[in-house]
């Protein structure tokens, strides 16, 4: 019986090592391919946006300088201004819109996209104005705060705020490390949060919702807005040393790519939600933002066996997914 024991366990040892390599060697070709494509298209892509940001720099120019005048000897107000309000804006303009969808089931054609059909139809008004509560007092009492504190760390590195703009080029560059950094610091503070240790006290709170709405994106404990939502998306500037122009979008740009992912919807011509919501729906997979952090440590085998993964794809159609990629029909017990 020793043997047989010490033969399987000999067994399995490549078996797990040739995982590991083979989840690596995916990962690889996903990267190597996307930065192929990325290589491919960049100068075609790049040429017609850097003729429109060459052609509008001069008026965004312009417009900053005026503001720094304005604002001179108080820029750490303009800075707070920036990186909260403008960013607030655009995530309570997406979550007005949907929140009508949410409280009043109209349009009827959008709730045929819901991907958790007969949940939330229409959201429970109690719950709802608990956690919109919630998520004023993280943006305007923790999130307020934490920028302060993100201006004088950034005025460290240098001058947030100075008076030239970025180019098109190195903003590209900022986007694309700041949207690296994010996926590894939230991946895996996201997978510390459900220890058993932390899920129960802090975690928890944001899982009441097993069917996610967008305005929930922040309806969090605080302990979580901090580690979770906050640092993932600061780090990102604080290395790069960003320009207070670069970390409005890519704030602004976070919060309404998180308000999609828990939307419930999954909407014609915008990112697939259902990596997200399906975490919600299941709590133990799919803990990252784009997947391949995922993908490395084997956290979306399940859902890799599902019909949520088929309809993981971008819709270019009106049919919404639900109904070409149907669920399979449940089991009579």
């Amino acid at each position: 019986m020793k043997g047989e024991a010490a033969s399987q366990l000999h067994d399995e040892k490549p078996k797990q090592e040739g995982h590991i390599w083979g989840s690596m060697r995916k990962t690889a070709f996903i990267l190597g391919s996307g930065l192929l494509l990325l290589v491919a298209f960049w100068n075609s892509v790049t040429w017609h946006l850097q003729r429109f940001w060459g052609a509008s720099g001069y008026f965004w120019q312009a417009q900053w300088e005026r503001l720094l005048f304005k604002f001179e000897g108080k820029e750490w107000i303009l800075f707070v201004i920036g990186a909260t309000q403008v960013p607030s804006m655009c995530f309570w303009s997406l979550n007005g819109l949907l929140l009508v969808v949410d409280t009043t089931g109209k349009p009827n054609f959008i709730s045929r996209y819901r991907i958790q059909v007969g949940k939330n139809e229409p959201v429970d008004p109690v719950k709802l104005r608990r956690s919109i509560r919630t998520v004023l007092f993280n943006q305007f009492m923790i999130s307020l705060p934490i920028v302060v504190f993100f201006y004088l760390i950034l005025k460290l590195w240098g001058d947030p705020c100075r008076r030239e703009l970025p180019t098109f080029h190195w903003f590209l560059l900022e986007l694309a490390i700041f949207t690296l950094i994010e996926e590894i610091l939230f991946y895996y503070s996201h997978r510390l949060l459900h220890h058993p240790a932390f899920y129960k006290k802090i975690h928890k709170k944001h899982h009441e919702w097993t069917a996610p709405i967008g305005v929930i994106s922040l309806y969090a404990h605080p302990v979580e807005h901090v580690v979770s939502n906050m640092l993932p998306a600061i780090v990102g500037p604080i290395v790069m040393g960003s320009h207070l122009s670069s970390i409005i979008v890519w704030f602004s740009l976070a919060l309404i790519v998180t308000s999609i992912s828990h939307c419930g919807y999954h909407l014609p011509f915008l990112p697939s939600p259902e990596f997200h919501d399906y975490h919600h729906l299941k709590f133990n997979q799919c803990y990252g933002v784009l997947g391949v952090l995922d993908h490395l440590h084997g956290t979306d085998t399940v859902f890799k066996q599902t019909k949520a993964y088929e309809r993981h794809i971008l819709l270019l159609g009106f049919t919404p997914l639900s109904e070409s990629i149907p669920d399979p029909p449940k089991k009579m017990e």
